[in-house]
């Protein structure tokens, strides 16, 4: 089996086993209707406001909610991480530099509630509902942080059938100003990174 084939099978390998993890761990009861799933999934990041993408037991509560490909690209963007870290270690033993700040999105955002630092709504609204040519269904929600400095914003979570169930594939962190281009969780994971390896933001470029 030749390099590219291997890394194909592995990554394949992945995915299968997170998707098996997330649908052994789904709840009986998760609702199965569009508006009370993600109503059910935000009472969560309310209640437990996940600071970056979510472990231990908070990993635990959000995974049946997660797409096995969403699933895949957090494992990716874990293994980015770790890549970033390797690489940055090997650089301050050259250089005997001061370690840098990790450079991902995700480090100080609620993956499930938005960018720029807002992971910790206390309240949510469910605004509409709307379906998508690609089968897919987009659900609005208003976020809301009531203490100082008070704060409302939306997202969207985009919402797939997977095995016969809902699950979020992506949220869109929707932007105020229609100037202003709306950013995706799915190109949060993977900024810098090429799979696995971390490459560099291009954007600082």
């Amino acid at each position: 089996m030749n390099h590219l084939r291997c890394v194909a099978f592995l990554q394949l390998a992945t995915v299968l086993a997170l998707g098996l993890s997330a649908h052994q761990s789904r709840p009986s009861g998760l609702p199965n209707q569009p508006t009370a799933f993600v109503q059910s999934l935000y009472r969560q990041v309310v209640a437990r406001h996940p600071s970056g993408i979510p472990t231990g037991r908070d990993m635990k509560a959000f995974a049946p909610y997660l797409s096995k490909r969403l699933l895949y690209r957090i494992d990716l963007a874990h293994a980015c991480a770790h890549d970033w870290a390797r690489q940055d270690q090997k650089r301050m033993s050259m250089k005997d530099q001061v370690p840098e700040k990790a450079p991902f999105g995700w480090a100080e955002s609620g993956i499930l509630s938005g960018a720029d630092e807002r992971t910790e709504p206390d309240a949510f609204v469910i605004q509409r509902t709307e379906s998508e040519n690609d089968g897919s269904i987009r659900v609005y929600v208003r976020l809301t942080l009531t203490s100082p400095p008070a704060e409302t914003w939306e997202v969207a979570a985009v919402l797939v059938r997977e095995d016969g169930h809902l699950v979020v594939d992506d949220v869109i962190y929707l932007k105020g100003n229609k100037e202003d281009v709306d950013e995706w969780l799915s190109e949060y994971l993977s900024q810098g990174c090429d799979g696995p390896r971390w490459v560099g933001d291009k954007r600082t470029n």
